[in-house]
């Protein structure tokens, strides 16, 4: 079952129903997009293939409203909290402890577990939540029959700090005596993020490989307001949310102001999270450089992705997925600080041909880019082959597969629990 480039979710729209599947999709959300832009994927990919069927996202994301939904899912925003670079979680506005924080968050999905009812939970990541704000809920849904999955991504970080992180945490016990699947998109060829865990035995038959989740254009098409450079070839720079690619868009102009010989022009996106003053700094320097333009945030990332000719781009989870769906020619500049998951990705990928990876030095302890070596891999970067020729099979199966694994819960017209309660009262 193939996916189509142009996301076409919401074009049905079935007549609305109180007894039709209800899915509820969990995402903690402290830093950046990706937690959000996954579970985005993988609920529109639900509502197209099931169209009767309701799915609410319950996220910390601030910029969850700026991303399109297809009809049939719907969000809960509870209290955003931040990661400090240090490793502190923070409250993102509100002007409480992360205590008071956490028990309200905990309160706020409690209370949409039991309004909304949900026949299928999908947790992103975290096994039980952000500091346990997960664990109440979770118990209500064990006791009410509820189906649940753990969803997490290719790589999560090295064995070790992953095992001691989840020990500490208790997430642990919870693969074995919470969970009903463990799906992990990606593929085990390329990386298998749960196997230094200990007592295997508990959980393996659970874990799933469902390949990479596939993007599509968003559908309908807006109206062309993007930058003059667009209009011909390209090369796309996105450092994701931008918290932490200042570093890339750094050494990216840096090349064009050492060597104006690059062919193609670029596009940087400098992603919400980037600082006031980063962005000030590069928007002045892109201004004087002919063949660069910026543009703030775009929430329709795969728009550009798709017209570009080839990316620079950071090793998070989503854009890597956006390069294979998009077949793009790409250069991974990976963070290696405070997880290693980009640099592993990064390293598995490029060893399979996938796309090209540039570590940057000032990561791992030199004082300066060399502007001289990005701008060389920008001359090499688009005569590079797209990912496509590296002829990997089920890579990007991950959506159609975890439609085909909910196939029994999400087909009906009326929820299996719903059935055995009229059978019992009747």
């Amino acid at each position: 079952m193939g996916l189509s480039l142009i996301d076409d979710s919401g074009v049905r729209r079935p007549p609305c129903s109180p007894h039709a599947p209800r899915v509820l999709i969990y995402s903690h959300d402290t830093f950046g997009l990706g937690h959000i832009r996954r579970c985005r994927a993988i609920a529109n990919s639900l509502v197209a293939s099931y169209p009767h069927i309701s799915v609410i996202i319950v996220s910390g994301s601030s910029m969850i409203s700026s991303f399109q939904f297809g009809d049939g899912v719907d969000y809960v925003r509870i209290p955003g909290i931040e990661k400090q670079s240090d490793g502190r979680y923070l409250p993102h506005h509100l002007n409480l402890d992360l205590a008071d924080t956490i028990r309200l968050r905990t309160d706020l999905i409690k209370q949409t577990v039991l309004s909304f009812d949900p026949d299928i939970v999908i947790v992103d990541k975290e096994p039980i939540g952000l500091r346990g704000e997960l664990i109440p809920s979770l118990e209500i849904l064990r006791r009410r029959g509820a189906r649940i999955v753990l969803g997490v991504r290719d790589v999560l970080d090295e064995p070790a700090k992953l095992h001691d992180e989840w020990r500490q945490s208790g997430a642990l016990d919870a693969l074995a005596t919470i969970y009903d699947d463990i799906w992990v998109y990606g593929l085990d060829s390329i990386y298998r993020p749960l196997e230094g865990l200990p007592n295997q035995h508990l959980f393996a038959s659970k874990i799933r490989y469902t390949g990479y989740l596939k993007r599509a254009v968003p559908s309908p098409m807006p109206p062309n307001r993007h930058p003059r450079i667009t209009k011909g070839p390209f090369i796309l720079v996105t450092p994701g949310g931008g918290g932490d690619g200042a570093g890339v868009i750094d050494w990216v102009i840096s090349a064009y102001e050492t060597d104006p010989t690059i062919e193609l022009p670029a596009l940087i996106v400098f992603g919400p999270f980037l600082s006031r003053e980063k962005r000030k700094e590069f928007t002045e320097r892109i201004a004087r450089l002919p063949k660069l333009e910026s543009i703030g945030f775009e929430p329709r990332l795969e728009l550009l992705m798709n017209r570009a000719h080839c990316v620079v781009a950071m090793g998070g989870y989503n854009t890597f997925c956006e390069i294979l769906s998009f077949d793009k020619p790409a250069l991974i500049v990976p963070r290696v600080r405070p997880r290693l998951e980009q640099a592993i990705r990064a390293e598995r990928a490029d060893s399979l041909r996938l796309i090209d990876v540039l570590f940057d030095p000032t990561q791992t302890g030199a004082h300066a880019r060399d502007p001289g070596q990005m701008a060389k891999a920008l001359h090499a970067l688009p005569k590079r082959l797209p990912p496509s020729q590296a002829f990997l099979p089920d890579l990007l199966d991950g959506l159609p597969a975890i439609n085909r694994a909910l196939a029994d819960d999400l087909s009906p017209p009326v929820r299996g629990r719903a059935l055995a309660q009229n059978a019992a009262a009747g």
